[in-house]
């Protein structure tokens, strides 16, 4: 008889058990809802310091005003007003490599940089790892994840506040050393000086957490969610959707056909 194990939830006809807890008892209303998320995603309960560093996090992606998934959140609503899911989905399909896909990004960037590297013992010897990361960068004409940001051009607030909790909480571990370095060094390499943005740091965070590099875009996802929800609930007392809608359809302007060069995108 095939089997299927799993430590998540399970059901009796009498019991719910949910990572080897009795759910109503153990769980609902003694374990926090980002405790929770962070207990099912690595299978071990989080100890309190950790759980703040997550739940920061958490607070800092879930909500950035009118981005493009807000806007087509609320645009899909409008569409669509008895789908929420809908709504909902349209939104998060939108978090890429622009928006909060960066989380990801950075942890992963910030991991490889780290891994088979004898970790540095002091602020110079991660400052000369950093100078070496973003030179490489440079000479093959790559991005660095999480340095810059379009509307935090002195500095992100969020980022400052992040490395403050993570060390109060003793998580100030390597991936936010190397970050940390990357912000202070490399205006020598690049010329000019860029804010270390609010995703990028949150990605560094939840990977000195130890959560899972595959899912950290997930954990992105969670927190805007949460904002997400807010902007349907504030769609439905304050609607401008259909605003934006209009705003669109009537000062839109025909122009003639513009063909791709040599007969497509890809040439």
């Amino acid at each position: 008889m095939a089997e299927y194990p799993t430590a998540l939830g399970a059901s009796s006809r009498e019991r719910i058990t949910l990572l080897g807890t009795d759910l109503a008892n153990e769980v609902m209303g003694e374990v926090g809802f980002g405790e929770l998320a962070f207990w099912l995603a690595t299978q071990r309960r989080p100890e309190p310091g950790e759980t703040r560093v997550f739940e920061a996090v958490l607070a800092a992606l879930a909500d950035h005003g009118f981005t493009p998934t807000a806007i087509v959140t609320r645009l899909t609503y409008l569409s669509a007003p008895d789908s929420v899911q809908g709504a909902l989905a349209a939104g998060l399909l939108g978090g890429g490599s622009r928006f909060l896909g960066v989380t990801e990004d950075c942890g992963r960037f910030l991991h490889e940089q780290l891994t088979g590297v004898d970790l540095p013992e002091d602020d110079e010897g991660w400052d000369a790892l950093a100078l070496e990361v973003v030179r490489a960068q440079r000479e093959a004409r790559r991005l660095v994840p999480g340095l810059g940001h379009h509307v935090h051009k002195d500095g992100d607030p969020r980022t400052p506040r992040l490395f403050r909790i993570a060390e109060e909480e003793g998580l100030f571990g390597p991936h936010l050393s190397l970050f940390a370095a990357i912000g202070r060094v490399h205006p020598e390499v690049l010329g000019r000086t860029l804010p270390l943005n609010g995703a990028g740091v949150c990605g560094a965070a939840l990977a000195d957490l130890g959560l899972p590099l595959e899912l950290l875009r997930g954990f992105a996802l969670l927190a805007r969610t949460a904002g997400l929800i807010g902007q349907l609930a504030e769609e439905l007392r304050h609607p401008v959707a259909n605003e934006i809608f209009l705003s669109v359809d009537l000062n839109n302007r025909s122009v003639p056909p513009t063909p791709y060069p040599n007969g497509g995108p890809h040439g």
